[in-house]
């Protein structure tokens, strides 16, 4: 970035981040890596759980016959696969940045939300197709072993997504996993009221309609997960910031003539990422009005990166602070 005084690093610290709070550099880094092990450990709690009745659930769905179990177990499935690719991705994302890759790895987190939501409404449809099948020719259920699994699926599931969701997180990588685990708690719910069905009057297609009717509701949270996602691949601005009003508020700044280039996304989901070109009025400080500029921004947003590039009035020349002086960029 260019400084108004030539001194890119002081310029840097000043604003190039946003960081006018006086919070330290590595007490951030430091608290991103506890939520890190954090997330991890709710990871590894969630897959032991899921792995564990995944193999239960298989068994008792054949030995039953129930579509709702073998549906739910199929769930279970690529949850487990789907926990495993969130901590490798949070494993992937840990890793320093490189010359060819200046933000690091953190977009893997993203990446595998992204899958973990396409695999989810790929498993779904699944279910769909072979319930219908199962509408026209339905088959004999044990209903009472169908009851007793689905109850005990249902507390795993929802031990398994308080888990993961508890502390208020907003990484899109953990709500991945915990779809998926809400996903499952609801396919139990589905088995639990299917059994009562079979059970109280007979009802065997109850099975696979109420396989179709949790799927269906999968296929809109898988969607929901997937457009969120490509939002933040796509650099979309992140929920909750007026880019209208940052620039109302850049513009307003005292110094400032112009604003352009103002461009506002995320790397993961977490703070947003501000950047902004701001032309000076004649004879402004260049470094006290980005100084300015990024603490207004702070103030309008939150906690956020922010980046302000002034420049002269002139496409040609750069204000120095000192003396009116001016020199060729």
């Amino acid at each position: 970035m260019k400084s108004e005084h030539g001194d890119h690093h002081e310029h840097e610290h000043e604003h190039g981040h946003g960081h006018h709070d006086g919070h330290d550099h590595h007490h951030g880094h430091a608290h991103l890596a506890d939520l890190r092990d954090l997330s991890r450990r709710r990871l590894l709690i969630a897959l032991a759980l899921t792995s564990t009745f995944l193999i239960v659930e298989v068994g008792a769905g054949i030995w039953s016959g129930s579509l709702a179990l073998l549906s739910d177990a199929g769930h279970m499935l690529t949850d487990a696969g789907a926990l495993g690719l969130a901590l490798w991705a949070q494993a992937l994302s840990t890793r320093p940045r490189s010359d060819r890759k200046t933000f690091g790895y953190r977009r893997a987190e993203i990446l595998a939300a992204a899958a973990n939501g396409i695999v989810l409404g790929i498993t779904a449809v699944g279910v769909i197709i072979e319930a219908i099948g199962r509408l026209s020719e339905p088959r004999p259920v044990d209903a009472r072993i169908m009851l007793v699994v689905a109850v005990v699926g249902l507390v795993v599931n929802l031990v398994g997504a308080w888990n993961l969701s508890r502390g208020g997180t907003r990484n899109l990588n953990l709500r991945a996993a915990t779809v998926h685990m809400l996903a499952d708690a609801a396919g139990s719910a589905a088995a639990i009221a299917a059994a009562i069905l079979i059970l109280a009057f007979g009802w065997s297609r109850a099975d696979p309609i109420t396989s179709i009717v949790i799927s269906a509701l999968i296929l809109t949270g898988s969607w929901r997960l997937l457009k969120d996602a490509t939002h933040v691949l796509m650099e979309g601005a992140p929920a909750g910031v007026d880019v209208a009003t940052l620039e109302r508020v850049t513009r307003g700044t005292p110094g400032v003539c112009e604003v352009h280039d103002l461009h506002v996304w995320s790397i993961v989901d977490d703070a947003p990422v501000i950047t902004a070109h701001v032309v000076l009025d004649p004879g402004a400080h260049g470094v006290e009005v980005a100084r300015d500029v990024g603490r207004r921004i702070e103030e309008a947003v939150g906690q956020c990166h922010v980046t302000v590039q002034p420049e002269a009035t002139l496409p040609d020349e750069q204000l120095l602070p000192a003396g009116g002086l001016v020199r060729p960029r």
